[in-house]
Protein backbone atom coordinates (compact mmCIF):
# COMPACT_ATOMS: atom_id res chain seq x y z
CA UNK A 1 0.00 0.00 0.00
CA UNK A 2 1.31 3.39 -1.24
CA UNK A 3 1.60 5.94 1.81
CA UNK A 4 1.94 9.02 -0.37
CA UNK A 5 -0.63 11.09 -2.17
CA UNK A 6 0.08 9.77 -5.60
CA UNK A 7 -0.69 13.94 -6.58
CA UNK A 8 1.81 15.37 -4.03
CA UNK A 9 5.55 16.70 -4.77
CA UNK A 10 7.12 14.71 -2.71
CA UNK A 11 6.87 10.62 -3.97
CA UNK A 12 7.18 8.11 -1.16
CA UNK A 13 10.44 7.50 -2.57
CA UNK A 14 11.84 10.73 -1.49
CA UNK A 15 10.76 10.63 2.11
CA UNK A 16 13.26 8.75 4.06
CA UNK A 17 11.96 7.38 7.75
CA UNK A 18 14.31 6.26 9.99
CA UNK A 19 14.49 5.70 13.70
CA UNK A 20 14.41 9.52 16.22
CA UNK A 21 17.42 10.39 18.00
CA UNK A 22 18.07 13.07 21.01
CA UNK A 23 20.33 14.77 18.24
CA UNK A 24 17.27 15.54 16.55
CA UNK A 25 15.55 17.67 19.58
CA UNK A 26 16.05 21.23 17.97
CA UNK A 27 14.65 19.79 14.31
CA UNK A 28 11.95 17.93 16.01
CA UNK A 29 11.02 21.14 17.91
CA UNK A 30 11.31 23.65 15.07
CA UNK A 31 8.46 20.92 13.30
CA UNK A 32 6.46 20.44 16.02
CA UNK A 33 5.96 24.35 16.77
CA UNK A 34 5.45 25.00 13.46
CA UNK A 35 3.02 22.08 13.13
CA UNK A 36 1.15 23.01 16.44
CA UNK A 37 0.87 26.63 16.12
CA UNK A 38 -2.39 25.88 14.06
CA UNK A 39 -3.99 23.50 16.67
CA UNK A 40 -3.19 26.25 18.88
CA UNK A 41 -5.01 28.96 16.66
CA UNK A 42 -8.31 25.88 15.95
CA UNK A 43 -8.29 25.75 20.16
CA UNK A 44 -7.59 29.44 20.86
CA UNK A 45 -4.84 28.37 23.35
CA UNK A 46 -1.23 29.20 22.74
CA UNK A 47 -0.22 27.95 25.83
CA UNK A 48 -0.77 24.56 24.41
CA UNK A 49 2.11 21.69 25.70
CA UNK A 50 4.04 21.42 22.08
CA UNK A 51 4.53 25.09 21.74
CA UNK A 52 5.92 25.36 25.19
CA UNK A 53 8.11 22.37 25.56
CA UNK A 54 11.25 24.12 25.80
CA UNK A 55 14.89 21.94 23.96
CA UNK A 56 15.99 21.05 26.78
CA UNK A 57 12.51 19.13 28.36
CA UNK A 58 12.63 17.46 24.75
CA UNK A 59 16.53 16.80 24.89
CA UNK A 60 15.70 14.67 28.07
CA UNK A 61 12.56 12.80 26.86
CA UNK A 62 13.84 11.71 23.66
CA UNK A 63 16.62 10.11 25.62
CA UNK A 64 13.50 7.51 26.97
CA UNK A 65 11.60 7.77 24.28
CA UNK A 66 11.24 5.51 20.88
CA UNK A 67 9.34 7.34 17.64
CA UNK A 68 10.57 8.31 14.42
CA UNK A 69 11.64 11.10 11.71
CA UNK A 70 10.88 11.81 8.29
CA UNK A 71 13.20 13.67 5.97
CA UNK A 72 12.95 14.66 2.44
CA UNK A 73 16.37 15.91 1.08
CA UNK A 74 17.69 15.22 4.62
CA UNK A 75 15.31 17.95 6.29
CA UNK A 76 13.55 16.77 8.91
CA UNK A 77 10.05 17.23 8.16
CA UNK A 78 8.08 15.10 10.41
CA UNK A 79 7.97 13.17 13.47
CA UNK A 80 5.70 10.56 16.10
CA UNK A 81 6.95 9.50 19.42
CA UNK A 82 5.97 6.26 20.96
CA UNK A 83 6.28 4.26 24.34
CA UNK A 84 5.45 0.30 24.61
CA UNK A 85 3.53 -0.37 27.80
CA UNK A 86 1.84 -3.66 28.97
CA UNK A 87 0.86 -4.40 24.85
CA UNK A 88 -0.30 -1.11 23.97
CA UNK A 89 1.77 0.84 21.63
CA UNK A 90 1.19 4.86 23.24
CA UNK A 91 1.36 7.28 19.97
CA UNK A 92 1.91 11.16 20.78
CA UNK A 93 2.92 14.56 18.86
CA UNK A 94 3.01 13.47 15.89
CA UNK A 95 4.23 16.36 13.94
CA UNK A 96 4.39 17.17 10.15
CA UNK A 97 5.73 20.23 8.96
CA UNK A 98 3.10 22.47 7.15
CA UNK A 99 4.19 23.07 3.99
CA UNK A 100 4.48 19.32 3.87
CA UNK A 101 1.30 18.03 5.41
CA UNK A 102 -1.00 16.19 2.59
CA UNK A 103 1.52 14.30 1.08
CA UNK A 104 1.22 10.92 3.44
CA UNK A 105 4.27 11.70 5.79
CA UNK A 106 1.91 11.36 8.90
CA UNK A 107 0.65 8.18 7.76
CA UNK A 108 3.88 6.86 6.90
CA UNK A 109 5.21 7.79 10.35
CA UNK A 110 2.07 5.83 12.04
CA UNK A 111 2.61 2.60 9.34
CA UNK A 112 6.51 2.57 10.61
CA UNK A 113 5.69 2.73 14.22
CA UNK A 114 3.10 0.04 14.32
CA UNK A 115 5.30 -2.24 12.16
CA UNK A 116 8.74 -1.95 14.37
CA UNK A 117 6.00 -2.47 17.33
CA UNK A 118 5.15 -5.74 19.23
CA UNK A 119 2.23 -4.08 21.00
CA UNK A 120 -0.80 -5.92 20.46
CA UNK A 121 -2.70 -2.44 19.84
CA UNK A 122 -1.87 1.03 19.54
CA UNK A 123 -3.50 4.24 21.11
CA UNK A 124 -3.62 8.28 20.63
CA UNK A 125 -5.36 10.92 20.93
CA UNK A 126 -6.19 14.48 19.50
CA UNK A 127 -9.10 16.83 19.97
CA UNK A 128 -12.13 17.13 19.25
CA UNK A 129 -12.01 20.46 16.49
CA UNK A 130 -8.66 18.52 15.13
CA UNK A 131 -11.01 17.48 12.12
CA UNK A 132 -8.14 16.65 9.63
CA UNK A 133 -6.25 14.59 12.38
CA UNK A 134 -9.14 12.72 13.31
CA UNK A 135 -9.93 11.81 9.49
CA UNK A 136 -6.55 10.97 9.07
CA UNK A 137 -6.71 8.51 11.99
CA UNK A 138 -9.68 6.42 10.74
CA UNK A 139 -7.98 6.62 7.07
CA UNK A 140 -5.73 4.27 8.48
CA UNK A 141 -7.37 2.31 10.49
CA UNK A 142 -8.15 3.73 13.96
CA UNK A 143 -11.66 3.91 15.91
CA UNK A 144 -12.72 6.36 18.35
CA UNK A 145 -12.53 4.56 21.60
CA UNK A 146 -13.16 7.68 24.19
CA UNK A 147 -14.14 11.28 23.97
CA UNK A 148 -13.00 13.14 27.40
CA UNK A 149 -15.22 16.29 27.75
CA UNK A 150 -12.61 19.87 28.86
CA UNK A 151 -15.43 21.65 29.94
CA UNK A 152 -14.82 24.08 27.11
CA UNK A 153 -17.07 22.86 24.36
CA UNK A 154 -13.88 20.08 23.40
CA UNK A 155 -13.47 16.87 24.34
CA UNK A 156 -9.68 14.65 23.64
CA UNK A 157 -10.69 12.35 21.22
CA UNK A 158 -8.99 8.94 22.08
CA UNK A 159 -8.45 6.46 19.72
CA UNK A 160 -7.32 2.98 19.09
CA UNK A 161 -6.08 0.29 16.59
CA UNK A 162 -5.79 -3.54 16.41
CA UNK A 163 -2.15 -4.21 15.61
CA UNK A 164 -1.94 -8.03 15.61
Amino acid sequence: MSLADPGADAAADDIVVERIAPTDAGEVLTVQRAAFASEAVIYGDPDIPPLTQTLEQLEAELEDADGWVARIGGRLVGAIRTRESDGLLVIGRIAIAPDVQGRGIGARLLDMAETHSGAREAELFTGSLSGANIRLYERCGYAETERIDQGDGTAQVFMRKRLR
